[in-house]
Formats: C-alpha cells, structure tokens, sequence
C-alpha cells in the first residue's frame, strides 16, 4: 500500500489538472458581436441597386407653389452642375456607374414631381455622358438648355459652365486657370449640329467637342 501510494496522488494531480482544464472557463476573449438589427453579410458589401429603382417612375407629387419651384430649380441645378465639375477627369467603370444611377434617382426623387418626369424624359432621350469631367459638364449644360428653351429661358453659354459653377476650391480653381479643366476659347454660345442618331456639341474656337448620343 505505501508502494502504491505516490502513484495513487499523481494519478489524482493529472485528473486534477484535466478537469480544471475542461471545467474552467477560458480566459481568451471572445469577439465582439455585430451591431444589432445589422446582419454579418451587410456589413462587407451593400447589395446592388435593382434596376427597378433605378428606372422607376418619379417618386415625388406635383409641386404647385412655383416660387418654391424656382427656389429648387436654382438649388437643384447647382448641386447638379457643381457634381459634374467636380467628377474626375478619367473616371474608373465604378465612378461611371455611381454617376450613371446617382442621375437616375436623382431624377426620380427630385421634390417638384412634374419637373421629375420631364428630366426623366431627357435622361433617356439623351443619356448622361460620363467618360470624364468635361463630357459630362458639356452634357450637363445641354441638358440645362434643353429645359430653358422649354420653360422659354434665356440658353446658357456652355463655354462658361466651369466658371460658374466654381466649388471655391482653391486647387481645382487653380487648375481651371490654366486651363486644365475647362473647355477655353472665344466666348459664344457652342453650336449643335445633328449629324445621324447623335447631336455632336462643337464649342466654337475651343478646338474640341462632345458627342451626346440620342437613343432611338
């Protein structure tokens, strides 16, 4: 018996050492939950946009008071312009796309709804032009003077669309002093020619133009 009996206690230490082992709660600290209501998959990639949505009708009602009316026209159009000024110069696919939708619903929850359906109109007579920073300022003012000669406003000069659409930001100002980012040359009004299924946009003495293609 007194033979057997260091192996009788190291036998009870090991099982001593196994069950607080399983038994005792571990002391590595465990991940904090995701935020509720949120689930695990949303938080690494927002879903696509349905085309649905995109292409849905304007969401807005009719808007009557037309001082209001004009309040959100001179407000709209600036933030418009303003986002096309600022678009990059050679945008990647992703930037292109983001532009593309952002027009899309900017049309369909624009405030004034009758003004919703008319610019939806426009969208798809003559779809936004994002290849880079000039084509799509370029195609902003056409559309803009689409909309004057309805409503029978006085047509913007597009020569101009850079300048009066400033962002007071001082490198980009700087750089549309040299001429870096606008469309330069003798100022007038640019002229459009219909040539096929497309209108091409000469902006005279600039030495350049865009092509804003017309569907259908």
């Amino acid at each position: 018996m007194t033979r057997n009996k260091p192996f009788l206690l190291a036998t009870f230490f090991t099982l001593f050492l196994f069950f607080s082992y399983i038994l005792l709660p571990s002391t590595k600290p465990t991940p904090p939950p995701p935020p509720p209501h949120l689930p695990t998959t949303a938080l690494a990639q927002p879903p696509p946009i349905p085309s649905s949505i995109l292409a849905g009708s304007a969401i807005m009602p009719h808007l009557g008071n037309e001082t209001l009316k004009a309040e959100l026209g001179r407000a709209g159009w600036k933030l418009f312009h303003m986002t096309l000024a600022r678009f990059p110069e050679s945008p990647s696919l992703d930037e292109r796309t983001a532009l593309a939708q952002y027009l899309a619903l900017f049309a369909r929850l624009y405030p004034c709804g009758e003004c919703a359906e008319h610019f939806q109109k426009l969208l798809a007579q003559y779809p936004p032009q994002t290849s880079g920073r000039v084509a799509a300022s370029q195609w902003g003012c056409f559309v803009h003077n689409l909309v004057n000669e309805r409503l029978g406003k006085e047509v913007f000069d597009c020569m101009t669309v850079g300048e009066a659409y400033k962002c007071g930001c001082a490198e980009e100002d700087e750089k549309k002093g040299k001429g870096e980012e606008v469309v330069k040359g003798r100022k007038g009004k640019g002229v459009v020619k219909t040539t096929g299924s497309s209108l091409e946009e000469n902006l005279e003495g600039s030495g350049r133009k865009i092509e804003v293609i017309k569907e259908g």
